[in-house]
């Protein structure tokens, strides 16, 4: 895969995770309507952005050491087996954490969004971009370690910024246009797709 399909991947995965009513905004529009105020809903974006990019980071943290510590095979065939297993998981037992109650401030909110964003695997689905940039990169072969970091940051940047930008978009038009009920007229299993992504992905790391 081309450099630009990379990141315009990782930002569509970004765009994909904003889209998701159990990423954030189903509870930004909630919060809305219950403040019966838009800015609620703007409030409610930044704890949500701040949880679901702490999940991520970590994630993508654990796989830069880890291709730093092992060969770059090594590593993607690890990163294959979890996207198989988690995405299988996820087939078969899609729960999410439990919260109790709406009114919650700044860091529950973020709490919630860590949660959730940790419990859909959010972050694993960069890994192995991750993992191919780091053994890819010239400066790295030239003993530039530290810019296996910043490109890897980056990339969260990138997924980041689409998640935002998605998930603020669409939680305003659902609270400004739509309201929550039109759920149950257009409905899709987003939990089901997201499953099966993580598997595609898997067996393309496995046999990349």
């Amino acid at each position: 895969m081309s450099e630009r399909y990379v990141w315009l991947t990782l930002f569509l995965l970004g765009c994909y995770h904003g889209v998701n009513p159990a990423m954030g905004w189903l509870f930004a529009v909630a919060l809305g309507f219950q403040e019966r105020s838009a800015r609620a809903v703007l409030r409610a974006i930044v704890p949500l952005t701040l949880g679901h990019l702490v999940s991520v980071a970590i994630v993508v943290l654990v796989a830069l050491v880890a291709a730093a510590a092992f060969p770059h095979r090594a590593v993607q065939l690890a990163a294959g087996g979890i996207l198989l297993g988690f995405g299988a998981y996820r087939l078969i037992r899609a729960r999410h954490p439990r919260w109790v109650g709406m009114r919650v401030g700044f860091w529950g909110l973020a709490l919630w969004a860590f949660l959730m964003s940790s419990a859909h695997g959010a972050g694993l689905m960069l890994v192995p971009f991750v993992t191919a940039a780091r053994s890819q990169m010239p400066m790295m072969a030239m003993g530039a370690p530290h810019a296996s970091y910043a490109i890897g940051w980056l990339m969260v940047g990138v997924h980041t910024f689409g998640y935002i930008l998605t998930m603020t978009a669409v939680a305003l038009f659902v609270y400004g246009r739509l309201g929550v009920s039109f759920l149950r007229r257009a409905w899709f299993n987003v939990d089901l797709l997201w499953a099966v992504a993580l598997i595609v992905t898997g067996i393309v790391a496995l046999v990349a």
